[in-house]
């Protein structure tokens, strides 16, 4: 359509569709937010809207619309459905507005700038994230800047990250949406999968822009104050982008202040435990594998935060537990003291569970969107800190006093809240009726004129009933005509001639007097006054809350923390925890260790506890690392030492969850809890690495073993001797050769070359042999008691090797039908009969285990390998007859005696042969061996 055709009114839209870009424009008309032309047909087709016309004719113009109290739902909806929205509001009173009422685009609203509490997950924060990637040209290669906000809570970090490991923290903070510059290459989808990309002009990334932008928000004159170098070639400098490019996002977006954003912290990643994406996921740190879901996992399981500040929190301390051996301990000595002191803890989260989210509510404040109802949360919150801070005060742990310094009261604010509003206050301000009797003269005063203007209505009708003699007449009010005098037909002789008629209905007509029209111009006069006194009031409380944003910020932390403390000492309390001994030395000694997920989850009593000893030490003495199994009849003796446990043993038996329990118990003591087990001591890991399960991507054209691969790959080359390292089942995503070969090489190396504690998980039973190659690699597996074909899994680890890996029991007991189970069987047997044959070359396909098309493979696999190989893998030398992958080597002095002619030496002859070749053989290494 033309611009010079259209109305005032869809030049005014067309206006803010500019202003929108590439966001769904909401545009306010009345009590309804209406969507034109594509973005109509686009909201019709993801919302459900119907989709109707404007200016009917020859070029109508597509139109869709909702109630405007609906937007929260409606915005959720086009969020999810992946688009951006621009919210153009009537930005001033339509009673006073001189021909068409203006209006403005007031906020962009995307997944990473959200603020609304009906939009948000109250226990997880929303993250809007930029990453700047350093240029060939200038930037070091290897670094990376990264910037992270949650405009709901006004936190604001800044880092830089190795190029190799960006993966790491983006995972960590999963932000909602990503800000990336126009000119930088296509992002990894290990880096945005499941993130909202938004491309941003190159100059938004620039230093001097970003430095611009901080300092003109902060007033300062530098950075240095939060910790960032001034150097413009520090490493810092991509740090600084990235948050100058997010400040300037929200500029534009939100359109409103940002003072809640009051600091830029300098996120240090040395003093974090790093994990990488894989070792997540592994662990279902924040979320299950299975189906994604909060319950179930390490986090669903340690949070007994009684608020969502506590449960954020939680959360961060979870994904990012710290390193430095003081700061953890400082946490666990507070989490001591709450678990000592039952009743004060008791009394203390009973005080939190009267805290309202505070830090999203000063969100609200400081960008102009709080409610009345918003206010009264502060000062109700407020109003708990007195008994919060005496449940605190004479604490013994520096920690605990640290937080009840840094909890301010502010009792200058609170007083007036309480004072100003109500007790059951309005979402909105136009609703009215929220500011208290006697906090005001003249809000009183207003109150009574319209009181005694509905007084005189009703003395008014009475007279006037008595006067005519219509005894049912009364009086009304709608927005049309204002107040009126109601007569049905059947009185309408008795109207006087001075009644004005306005309005005719099925029963009754509707009349005016000059008198009711005179009182009625003063009571309505009397309400707008008053609405908009009361919005006076409630704009400087607002302002008032605003100006004390830094202080309030500082009081919600504190409570946040407590939170968390309090809720983690309350589990340890409940589920038996112990305190952990946290050292620097890289020791894991855990006596009676549980999994802290399985220990809730599983029927009370189930879980079977185990235990764990490792320490890895650098140098010529190498690593070395202990292990015991689990206690029955008391303790256990030592097994022999050594840095890599070898663990073997049955499907289903708890090899995997072993390995598990002891990353999670690492994890756990070192962002500051309790840990279920009878002790612990936990030396502080740098990096925790988990390598289990399988998965593939095959949106990045990557098999499930080039995943696996990928992943040990990461492991080997960044893992350090304080690294705490775990693998499950290493190889067995490619044929039995390579696999068995790399696991094989994997142990070597990690055991040569990086020294860590290691817990190996393996169905390569050949591996076992590396007990006698490796000075510091110990076989443990798990406990099995059999019956017939029947078979008990015992959950203990014991030392030594396992001779079976029970298959075909697992396949019987997940349901596999009996006939399979059965051939199963007798595969088996038949294959570890002739196994026992020196002569098995052949012997598998020629009696039928294997098709025909399948013999060679068969013959492989089960029945040869180089004589080499085999002397570099020696086989196990368990006494249980555990089918290997090697078949026997050919001893040499077969091809002898197949040359000996027996028809041509005499029997004098034929003994000394014999005896020759009894004497070599028993000589022999190979015969050794077997």
């Amino acid at each position: 359509m033309p611009a010079g055709s259209l109305s005032p009114m869809m030049q005014q839209y067309r206006e803010a569709r500019e202003a929108a870009g590439d966001a769904l424009l909401l545009f306010r008309m009345g009590d309804f937010y209406e969507l034109f032309f594509d973005d109509a047909k686009t909201a019709a087709r993801t919302l459900g809207l119907a989709l109707t016309s404007r200016d009917k004719g020859d070029d109508p113009v597509p139109m869709a619309g909702f109630p405007h109290h609906q937007l929260d739902s409606y915005l959720a909806k086009i969020i999810a459905a992946g688009h951006r929205a621009a919210i153009c509001e009537q930005v001033e009173d339509p009673k006073q507005a001189k021909g068409l009422v203006k209006r403005e685009v007031t906020r962009i609203v995307t997944p990473g700038t959200l603020t609304d509490d009906a939009l948000l997950d109250p226990r997880t924060s929303n993250f809007l994230a930029a990453i700047v990637q350093p240029s060939a040209s200038k930037e070091p290669a290897s670094m990376a800047g990264i910037a992270w906000v949650d405009v709901s809570t006004g936190r604001f970090y800044a880092a830089e990250f190795p190029t190799g490991q960006i993966a790491d923290p983006l995972v960590r903070i999963r932000p909602a949406e990503l800000l990336v510059s126009d000119d930088s290459p296509p992002l990894s989808t290990e880096w945005t999968n499941g993130i909202s990309v938004t491309r941003r002009p190159a100059w938004a990334f620039g230093r001097t822009t970003a430095i611009e932008t901080l300092t003109k928000h902060f007033r300062t004159r530098t950075l240095e104050g939060f910790g960032f170098d001034a150097d413009p070639d520090a490493a810092d400098s991509l740090a600084l982008r990235a948050a100058g490019a997010v400040l300037n996002y929200l500029t534009e977006t939100q359109k409103a202040s940002l003072a809640h954003i009051n600091k830029l912290v300098h996120y240090s990643s040395s003093e974090r435990l790093a994990i990488d994406p894989a070792t997540r996921r592994s662990l279902e740190l924040v979320a299950t594998l299975r189906d994604g879901k909060r319950e179930g996992s390490l986090l669903g399981v340690l949070d007994r935060s009684v608020t969502s500040l506590g449960a954020r929190l939680l959360a961060d301390w979870l994904a990012a537990p710290l390193t430095n051996v003081d700061a953890i301990n400082a946490r666990i000595d507070a989490v001591d003291e709450l678990v000592t002191n039952a009743s004060v803890t008791t009394q203390l989260r009973e005080s939190l569970r009267q805290i309202y989210d505070i830090q999203r509510l000063l969100s609200r404040v400081t960008t102009g969107r709080a409610s009345p109802r918003d206010l009264a949360f502060v000062g109700r919150t407020l109003a708990c800190l007195p008994k919060v801070k005496a449940r605190l005060t004479g604490r013994t742990s520096a920690l605990l006093r640290d937080i009840e310094s840094r909890l301010d009261l502010c009792g200058e604010i609170r007083g007036p809240l309480e004072q100003a509003l109500v007790e059951d206050c309005p979402l909105t301000t136009r609703d009215g009726n929220f500011i208290r009797p006697g906090y005001r003269s003249d809000v009183d005063e207003l109150r009574e004129l319209m009181a005694g203007g509905k007084q005189w209505m009703a003395e008014y009708q009475a007279a006037e009933c008595e006067r005519t003699g219509i005894a049912n007449m009364k009086v009304g009010f709608n927005q049309v005509f204002g107040y009126y005098l109601e007569v049905t037909h059947a009185n309408r002789d008795k109207v006087p001639p001075e009644y004005i008629r306005k309005q005719t209905l099925k029963n009754a007509e509707r009349y005016v007097t000059p008198e009711l029209k005179e009182y009625e111009e003063k009571v309505l006069a009397a309400e707008d006054k008053l609405k908009q006194r009361e919005y006076e009031l409630f704009v400087e409380l607002r302002d008032m809350v605003a100006a004390a944003a830094t202080r309030l910020q500082a009081t919600a932390d504190a409570l946040a923390e407590v939170d968390v403390l309090a809720g983690l000492a309350e589990l340890a309390r409940s589920r038996g925890y112990v305190r952990p001994t946290v050292v620097a030395e890289p020791v894991l000694d855990i006596e009676f260790g549980r999994h802290p997920v399985l220990d809730i989850t599983e029927p009370e009593g189930t879980f079977v506890p185990n235990d764990v000893q490792c320490q890895a030490r650098s140098g010529s003495e190498g690593a070395r690392c202990e292990a015991r199994g689990a206690h029955v009849d008391g303790d256990s003796p030592l097994a022999p030492r050594g840095s890599l446990l070898l663990i073997t043993g049955p499907n289903m038996a708890g090899k995997s969850t072993y390995i598990r329990q002891a990353a999670l118990l690492t994890l756990m003591a070192q962002m500051g809890s309790f840990v279920p087990a009878r002790r612990a001591t936990v030396g502080v890991a740098d990096r925790i690495f988990a390598r289990v399960g399988a998965s593939d991507e095959l949106a990045r054209g990557q098999s499930t073993f080039m995943v696996e691969m990928t992943e040990t790959a990461r492991i080997l080359n960044t893992a350090t001797s304080q690294s705490l390292v775990i693998l499950d089942e290493i190889g067995r995503g490619t044929s039995t050769y390579d696999g068995l070969s790399l696991a094989w090489s994997i142990c070597e190396y990690i055991h040569d070359h990086i020294g860590c504690r290691t817990l190996f998980a393996t169905h390569y039973h050949e591996l076992t042999d590396l007990e006698e190659q490796l000075p510091s690699l110990r076989n443990f597996n798990v406990a099995v008691k059999e019956w017939g074909n029947e078979v008990m899994f015992l959950h203990q680890i014991v030392p030594g090797a396992a001779d079976k890996s029970y298959g075909i029991h697992v396949a019987q007991l997940a349901g596999v039908p009996r006939s399979v189970n059965e051939r199963a069987r007798e595969v088996l047997e038949l294959l570890e009969s002739q196994h026992r044959s020196s002569d098995c070359v052949g012997n598998c396909a020629s009696n039928g285990v294997f098709s025909v098309g399948r013999q060679a493979e068969s013959n492989g696999d089960q029945c040869g390998l180089a004589a080499d190989a085999n002397q570099a893998l020696p086989r196990g030398r368990s006494t249980h007859w555990q089918l290997t992958l090697f078949g026997l080597e050919e001893h040499p002095l077969l091809d002898e005696i197949r040359a000996t002619d027996l028809d041509a030496i005499e029997p004098d002859e034929a003994l000394d042969l014999i005896h020759s070749w009894q004497q070599r053989l028993a000589e022999s290494p190979i015969a050794a061996k077997r």
